[in-house]
């Protein structure tokens, strides 16, 4: 009778009521539960609970694991019952969001075969949770916490405090006012009541009561400081500007003069050299191991560069607290611009100094942290300064250094004209390199110290540096491929990839070292002249790397764009990802511009402040102004590309139209790529091409018709006309008629 009744219960129980698909999505995002988490719960896979929840097609449960579900949701929906209908001024695109994923996505981790020890994890990301009444104020606090209302609830997907109890309240907060009310907008869809009356208040109540911060990337490192975004309301109510003047615009500040600097100077409280401008840092000489410093962000002082941040700067305090907490969590804290954090977070992964080990009197000391740059500035080579560099003031006035005296490693900006076969193809079919210039950094060895000048050395791939080497005998048309497997191709449709023109050099030149280990690779002996060289050297940019490529791959999975999908399916998914939520799209942005940015701080170049050439500016007294390393990533993702391109030659007899930094553009009968990328049962050509978002890996950036590209030419009177930088929308502007 028992196994009767036992079947009847299993009957029973495989027809257990289950929620709508979007209640289900609610409760789980309520507990601050991942896909994987439930999947894992439930021995299902990850994609059977994403369908589960599918708005559109939700699939239903079957047998045990139907049972097991209705359980689960049974207890999650007593623990957070279904809020009140409330009208929500946010974005429905965002109150729809995914969940954000714990830590890294998994399949990250196959693009680098030796992960740097030093790299964290990006911090624990959970959703907001539902709204609910306000909790009673608890007495005798300056602050109350409260669960935001209706109309200003957090998302879902927005990344909650971390676990570190001195920065519970998040990395950041947004400071709005509202009915008269200062509130900050935390991460994980906390409202703070902000008792503070003044600017300098506010920073006094930042750093004791707000908990607000994000702990260091690195065992060396440094905690991150709390970051305060403020709203055009909150300026007004602390007696600061909405906008800038155009005079303060240029100066990047506001005057040192104005009433609220001199509140914050009576108050002992300075600022940076920078003064007071969008990204502004308020701060006290630490005392010990205790940092007093408060960031702040101003967005209507166009802090939030809309290149990069989109319409960031105009959303909502929660929506806006959602969109940098995922940044934050996933990268650092914004430092600045992207460029400045992108820079910042080398510094943070590979902090200069570490504590020694204790003396005879059991004292630590500060000492150099080996693997980092350091903490003093090293000159570079005079090869690889920038014209108007202190190390140049001695060349004749207006004197152009030619490639004997200058290392000049850039991006391809190169086109040809088409042949006749390839004018009788129907379309022109661009495709993109994924985050290029970070898989150019990633297992790269770069210089950690300074040059060494060797006469007639011999060439090492391993060794960093700049050296003069004549390539000109380098013939693209036979190359090796492959352990002694040759390939005749046509040089004439091939850039040179010792050149960013993709000319062929004409004699000696500077190179950084992945260009000249290229033309080894390729099958020709080299002889450098004269070279600089850094015996101190390491895989400096490998944590730098693992961080934005996680962040980027965790971001991208959020928005439908996984990193295991077949061709077809990655084409399809890329298909309109920005619209499945605009937001998170923003932090994509913000990441890829980190990337960018960052590497091209270590070449910054004089801002203005009187400079003249010859004098030392501002970034030469960083240890990480180091246009070396800039150099020899762009080297490396130029060869990268260069390698992919000859590959594809040897295997299809294609060769690329132009070539614009990380785009290519070939010429097929079809409009996607897979009308002429080399797949054979799924698999890519060894070494080519190969559809995909990991970094490295490439996706279509848009076609347009033959007959298109050859009109733009014509009624340009540009025969060699970039096509790459119009293949995206087909405008053109800006025209060079690439002689």
């Amino acid at each position: 009778m028992s196994e009767l009744f036992d079947a009847v219960d299993a009957l029973v129980a495989s027809r257990s009521p289950l929620p709508p698909a979007e209640e289900r999505k609610r409760l789980r995002v309520a507990h601050g539960l991942t896909l994987d988490e439930v999947a894992g719960a439930l021995k299902v896979r990850r994609a059977t609970v994403s369908a589960w929840e599918s708005t559109k097609k939700p699939t239903e449960p079957r047998g045990p694991e139907r049972e097991a579900y209705a359980r689960l949701l049974k207890q999650l929906a007593e623990l957070y019952p279904a809020p009140v209908p409330a009208t929500f001024t946010g974005a429905p695109d965002l109150a729809e969001a995914e969940t954000l994923p714990t830590g890294p996505a998994p399949e990250a981790a196959a693009m680098t075969a030796t992960e740097n020890t030093q790299t964290s994890a990006p911090s624990p990301v959970a959703a907001a949770p539902t709204a609910g009444p306000r909790p009673a104020s608890t007495a005798g606090t300056t602050s109350t916490a409260r669960r935001p209302s209706a109309r200003r609830a957090a998302p879902a997907g927005t990344p909650a405090g971390g676990t570190d109890p001195r920065f519970e309240n998040g990395p950041l907060a947004v400071v709005d006012v509202e009915d008269g009310q200062v509130l900050a907008y935390c991460t994980g869809g906390l409202v703070l009541d902000v008792p503070a009356k003044s600017l300098p208040s506010l920073v006094d109540w930042t750093l004791k009561e707000a908990k607000l911060g994000q702990p260091k990337l690195s065992g060396p490192g440094k905690d991150a400081d709390p970051l305060l975004v403020l709203t055009e309301a909150t300026l007004e109510r602390y007696g600061l500007p909405v906008a800038l003047t155009e005079e303060e615009r240029l100066a990047g500040r506001i005057p040192e003069g104005h009433k609220v600097i001199k509140q914050l100077v009576r108050a002992d409280w300075k600022l940076t050299k920078r003064g007071f401008g969008p990204w502004a840092r308020i701060y006290r000489p630490a005392a010990g191991s205790e940092r007093a410093c408060v960031q702040l962000c101003i967005p209507s002082w166009h802090a939030l560069d809309s290149r990069h941040w989109g319409e960031a700067g105009q959303l909502l305090p929660a929506e806006l607290a959602r969109l940098l907490g995922v940044y934050a969590s996933r990268v650092m804290t914004p430092r600045g611009s992207t460029a400045v954090t992108g820079l910042e977070l080398m510094t943070a992964l590979h902090p200069p100094t570490r504590a020694s080990e204790p003396d005879a009197d059991g004292k630590r000391h500060s000492e150099h942290n080996p693997g980092s740059l350091g903490k003093d500035p090293v000159d570079c080579a005079p090869c690889e300064a920038p014209d108007g560099h202190p190390l140049l003031k001695d060349l004749p006035r207006f004197h152009v250094r030619g490639p004997a005296e200058k290392l000049f490693e850039e991006a391809y900006d190169w086109a040809r004209p088409m042949t006749d076969a390839e004018c009788t193809l129907r379309h022109l079919v661009g495709i993109d390199v994924n985050m290029a210039f970070a898989a150019g950094a990633n297992g790269l060895i770069v210089g950690l110290g300074a040059p060494t000048h060797v006469k007639a050395p011999v060439f090492d791939p391993k060794l960093p540096g700049s050296w003069l080497v004549d390539l000109s005998h380098v013939d693209l048309s036979r190359v090796k491929v492959g352990k002694d497997k040759w390939a005749d191709l046509d040089a004439s449709l091939l850039p040179s990839p010792f050149t960013p023109k993709g000319d062929r050099p004409e004699g000696p030149a500077w190179y950084a070292t992945p260009t000249v280990a290229y033309a080894v690779e390729l099958g020709y002996d080299v002889a450098p002249i004269e070279a600089y060289v850094r015996y101190e050297s390491g895989r400096y940019l490998d944590g730098w790397y693992n961080r934005l490529r996680d962040a980027y791959l965790a971001t991208m999975a959020d928005l439908g764009v996984g990193a295991d999908l077949a061709p077809a399916d990655f084409l399809a998914a890329m298909d309109g990802y920005r619209g499945r939520d605009p937001k998170l799209a923003i932090v994509v942005s913000a990441v890829k511009a980190t990337v960018k940015g960052g590497l091209g701080k270590l070449r910054e170049r004089p801002r203005g402040e009187g400079w003249r050439p010859g004098e030392p500016w501002r970034a030469l007294s960083r240890p990480t102004w180091r246009p070396d390393i800039r150099a020899a990533v762009i080297s490396r993702t130029r060869i990268n590309l260069h390698r992919k391109i000859v590959k594809h030659a040897a295997c299809t007899g294609q060769y690329p139209i132009a070539v614009l930094s990380d785009c290519v553009v070939y010429a097929a009968n079809g409009t996607s790529p897979l009308d002429f990328l080399p797949y054979k049962e799924g698999k890519s050509l060894p070494g080519g091409f190969k559809l995909g978002i990991n970094p490295g890996l490439v996706k279509w950036e848009g076609n347009q018709d033959v007959l298109w590209g050859e009109e733009v030419r014509e009624r340009f009177n540009a025969p060699q006309l970039n096509l790459a930088r119009y293949i995206k929308d087909g405008t053109v502007t800006d025209v060079d008629n690439g002689e």
